[in-house]
């Protein structure tokens, strides 16, 4: 089953876009909830190059690799990537409203839809407010 989730995040594209694709942005953005945290990222942004964010529990009692294969970039506009057998994209739509950035990807069978598209949302509502602080203090 595909889920999508989404937002809109009142910034330049190229801001939008760099804050999505930098490691160092990632590991300030990339967590559901207070408890977690990125501690590494990795971005090679190119058909056939990979990605990796270790993801932690702040407790240090589980972590893991999320990891996959961009298999399609489209500069400020497409990314395509695999996660071993499911696949994912993310789109950047400028428009008078600010990015929308949507992200869709093929559910996997630990967690519940509702979970899957619960902590996806949350990790995206974590990247807009990045984004758009980032922003804020650039503009000041």
């Amino acid at each position: 089953m595909k889920i999508s989730v989404n937002t809109i995040v009142h910034a330049p594209i190229n801001s939008v876009w760099k804050a999505y694709c930098t490691p160092e942005d990632i590991v300030q953005w990339n967590t559901a909830s207070d408890d977690w945290h990125t501690t590494k990222s990795t971005v090679d942004l190119r058909p056939g190059g990979k990605f990796s964010s270790r993801m932690e529990a702040k407790d240090g009692s589980f972590g893991f690799d999320f990891e996959g294969t961009y298999t399609k970039v489209v500069e400020e506009s497409l990314i395509e990537y695999d996660l071993g057998d499911r696949k994912a994209q993310v789109e950047f739509n400028d428009s008078p409203d600010g990015v929308s950035v949507r992200v869709s990807f093929d559910s996997e069978e630990t967690h519940s839809i509702e979970q899957q598209r619960d902590g996806w949302q949350a990790i995206l509502n974590r990247f807009k407010l990045h984004v758009e602080s980032k922003s804020a203090l650039a503009g000041a």
